[in-house]
């Protein structure tokens, strides 16, 4: 077993052990268990969260033994039904050995090379990532306890150079980034293992679901901590404005604690089948930033676009508040996801419950504390 100990807003955290796959064994003693993947980051961990709170299953969250920890997300938890067990996504062998020794009723693969901007600098790592890792839970599962129930992350990303909006279920895929085709690629390893051996294997199409969990290379994440910082460092009259890239591509933005329940229902359904989980509504990168900025106190009636292209710049009162940064485009674009999750809220009676400006107003809020 390995110990860790961090800090976090100040404050010393110790965490529970990290098992190995035969202390958790002994540890289970034959109860039921959920694995997770991804726990450390914004969507692995919201998931735990709700699985603590509407189950009595034994969750257990994957971490790989690294020099520098950033657990952060989950260090909040206290359930003693949670605990951290080692494990890797390339190590074939530790993923076959989780699967026959825990033998999880759900295994929710929520881990992933997920920033889109970096897929094409990092192509082969997030194929291995997203989708030969896939590769390798499925055989696993396949061959040592075939009633387990997956879920894997899908993504709006693979619809891509969309045909048609909004985009459903049944809208081609189209990628237009190495995260994208990878995502695509994970998709039709599903099918095929869900065809082909009769698991219950799924991978729901998640649209942007972003929140105070998001990394700060997410651009909506990095919105909102330069808006916090440019709040604090604006009356001295000197701070660096936010840059950004294409601030009119448009994206489906939900609360990404509103698809952690969409999940948890397409995986209790009788059949498998998989979901669009959106919004339903799309809104620019420029509208986010509009928002961000009225939320910190920069009204949008005080503030002015200015200039075209690369040089459009966002002002207040003569001070640059954002600017364009053209090294942040992307070789190739998409620029617009809307989805349509209208068959997921019919079959599986679920929506999301916060808003657009909700979750705006609560990521800034966020930052501004804790900034």
């Amino acid at each position: 077993m390995n110990n860790l100990t961090e800090t976090y807003y100040g404050k010393k955290i110790d965490h529970m052990n990290i098992l190995n796959i035969e202390d958790a064994k002994k540890w289970l003693n034959g109860r039921q268990c959920i694995v997770v993947t991804g726990v450390t980051g914004q969507d692995g961990s919201h998931m735990v969260d709700y699985l603590l709170k509407q189950t009595d299953y034994v969750v257990f969250g994957c971490v790989r033994r690294l020099s520098v920890y950033n657990h952060k997300n989950i260090c909040h938890i206290s359930d003693e039904r949670f605990k951290l067990i080692n494990f890797d996504l390339t190590d074939t062998n530790l993923i076959s050995r989780t699967i026959e020794s825990l033998k999880p009723k759900y295994f929710i693969n929520l881990a992933a090379q997920s920033f889109v901007g970096s897929s094409w600098d990092f192509a082969l790592q997030t194929w291995e990532a997203n989708c030969t890792s896939i590769l390798n839970i499925l055989e696993a599962i396949r061959i040592h306890n075939p009633k387990c129930r997956i879920y894997q992350a899908g993504s709006s990303e693979e619809f891509g150079d969309v045909v048609s909006s909004p985009q459903d279920e049944l809208h081609p895929p189209r990628p237009r980034s190495p995260y994208g085709a990878s995502k695509s690629a994970s998709r039709q390893l599903i099918k095929v293992w869900r065809d082909s051996y009769g698991l219950y294997a799924i991978q729901g199409w998640l649209f942007n679901h972003e929140g105070t969990r998001r990394g700060e290379e997410f651009v909506t994440r990095k919105i909102s901590t330069n808006v916090a910082r440019i709040k604090n460092e604006y009356p001295s009259g000197e701070f660096s404005p936010l840059e950004l890239g294409n601030i009119d591509s448009k994206r489906d933005w939900s609360d990404a604690e509103d698809f952690v329940e969409g999940i948890w229902l397409m995986l209790n359904q009788e059949e498998p089948k998989e979901y669009v989980l959106s919004s339903d509504e799309t809104h620019s990168i420029r509208e986010f930033v509009e928002e961000a900025f009225n939320f910190a106190g920069f009204a949008v009636e005080e503030c002015e676009w200015v200039g075209e292209g690369v040089d459009e710049k966002y002002f207040h009162e003569g001070k640059v508040l954002m600017q364009i940064n053209p090294d942040f485009y992307r070789p190739a674009e998409v620029e617009l996801l809307w989805g349509d999750s209208s068959k997921a809220r019919i079959d599986l009676g679920w929506k999301p419950k916060s808003s657009f400006l909700d979750l705006v107003k609560k990521m800034v809020d966020h930052d501004l504390t804790h900034g």
